[in-house]
């Protein structure tokens, strides 16, 4: 049996530490048991939404978030499957889309057509479990993957790539495709040429037109982007999906450490969704991505992951990490995120017994809460109108990058991060604030549309608590401070002002 085998991320060392046993990863899943909840003054977050969204995707009409064929808002919810192809059955990619449908997953973000190169030692050559290469020939020069001729995909491959989308749609997953990922295929591209690329993305395009639940990310720690060659290579590919599969939707990921999809305006007329990628405290890249133009919809392609030690300055991902980048991110104008599981992205051996993680059940918490509110309607609080003092540094957005090694660092860890993001509905609705560490904090209570109810939302736990003496009228400020800390033992909470009374809660 050939798999991929869990990589090295280019640039940015993942250490596999500090891991937990299977049982006690299953026993901290396990959400607060009746009696914890009760605890409460306030209700639960709901369980999850049993509406089913309608396929394929599209831009709303402010080009803000994504809405279904229904025009129902799509809050992304993904986790990052990336090396599926080489390393799963069909058997086992319906265990795990099973698995993921029942945790309120929507999306896979993202599945590379094949895992191959350096990054995948025990699989260079890109093949399924069983052996099918994706390729069924070679550009002059040899015959490893690197010189795979792409004007000659291997049927039998692609079969099973069609089969794995079609196991993702019967459990109402959007799937995002990386047709040619460049830590391993760059070598592969330039051999080939920028025509056979073309060729392979009209391939791609034509082929999986036909599934609504099919989207597209090029690249992945795609430092090369500043190389014009390299860059055209990869946009070659997308330029011939895009010829033959216009209306599904493109993204790109670019440079690893921290980066947006349009910081590359080559790539503007090929996205229509801003991925953000950084491995420092999320708002500041989520909040560029969101005042980049052309206005799309932003999203976290890339943060810390589940159960790993990543970026640079390291951050571990534990729970309280993950979730500090998911309200972040929402609050920061995001229309979600793909989450990453140590496990779950490489599909290493053993990935079946690290599904349902703590952090998986803070992020059906996270997905919960905004999907009880109208959650595309938030305009992050970018000068302080609505939270007016008490909102901590909003940290250095300085960028080292290293031109030799095509690299960049960060100086904000997550963990280290203080800043208090907000948003408010224009109309004045609900306003929406995340504390990562507890504290005092004024809100303009004027920027409300009237009498507003307050409560206090636990991320670790799910629960309210209502403050006392709400509602409060719409004027003057208000100075709030949560309560210690939360069911986790940690100090972050969400404070939500609702001014309809209307919340679904």
């Amino acid at each position: 049996m050939i798999a991929c085998e869990g990589r090295v991320r280019s640039k940015v060392i993942r250490n596999h530490f500090r891991t937990l046993p299977i049982f006690l990863l299953g026993a901290l899943a396990l959400p607060p048991a009746p009696a914890a909840r009760a605890q409460s003054t306030g209700p639960a977050a709901p369980p999850r939404s049993s509406y089913r969204p309608v396929y394929p995707l599209r831009l709303s009409e402010n080009h803000r978030y994504l809405v279904d064929q229904n025009g129902h808002p799509f809050f992304m919810v993904g986790d990052s499957p990336q090396g599926l192809m080489g390393r799963l059955t069909e058997q086992d990619a319906e265990k795990y889309f099973a698995d993921r449908e029942a945790h309120g997953f929507n999306t896979a973000g993202w599945i590379d057509v094949s895992c191959a190169g350096r990054d995948f030692p025990d699989n260079e050559e890109g093949r399924t479990p069983d052996g099918i290469a994706p390729f069924s020939g070679y550009v002059a020069g040899g015959t490893d993957y690197t010189h795979y001729d792409l004007t000659k995909p291997n049927e039998a491959y692609f079969t099973r790539l069609d089969h794995m989308v079609e196991i993702a749609a019967a459990h109402d997953i959007y799937v995002f495709i990386d047709p040619m990922e460049t830590i391993g295929w760059l070598p592969t591209l330039r051999n080939n040429g920028v025509k056979a690329a073309y060729s392979y993305g009209q391939y791609l395009g034509g082929r999986y037109k036909k599934y609504a639940n099919v989207g597209w990310i090029s690249g992945n720690d795609f430092n090369n982007w500043r190389v014009p060659a390299d860059d055209a290579l990869a946009q070659a590919v997308a330029r011939g999906i895009q010829s033959q599969a216009p209306d599904q939707l493109q993204t790109v990921e670019l440079n690893v450490n921290t980066s947006s999809s349009l910081d590359d305006p080559g790539w503007a007329p090929l996205v229509s969704i801003n991925g953000t990628y950084t491995y420092s405290a999320t708002y500041i890249q989520m909040l560029h991505s969101y005042n980049q133009k052309p206005v799309i919809p932003s999203f976290l392609v890339e943060a810390h992951y589940d159960l790993e030690q990543v970026g640079t300055p390291t951050d571990y991902g534990t729970p309280e990490v993950l979730r500090r980048e998911d309200y972040w991110t929402t609050l920061s104008g995001g229309i979600g995120q793909f989450y990453g599981n140590r496990y779950t992205w490489s599909l290493t051996p053993g990935w079946d017994g690290y599904l349902d993680t703590p952090g998986v059940a803070q992020l059906e918490i996270w997905k919960n809460f905004f999907t009880s509110l109208p959650w595309q309607d938030l305009v992050p609080d970018q000068q302080h109108e609505t939270v007016t003092a008490g909102y901590g540094a909003f940290g250095s957005d300085e960028i080292h990058f290293d031109s030799q090694q095509l690299s960049a660092r960060m100086d904000l860890k997550v963990s280290d991060s203080d800043y208090a993001t907000a948003a408010r509905t224009a109309d004045g609705s609900y306003v929406v604030v995340y504390m990562p560490t507890a504290r005092a904090i004024t809100v303009n209570m004027a920027r409300l549309r009237g009498p507003a109810s307050a409560e206090w939302f636990d991320p670790s736990s799910g629960t309210y608590q209502v403050i006392a003496g709400s509602p409060f009228p719409n004027t003057g400020s208000r100075k709030l401070t949560p309560p210690g800390t939360n069911a986790a033992g940690d100090s972050d909470w969400v404070l939500l002002l609702d001014a309809v009374g209307s919340a679904s809660k």
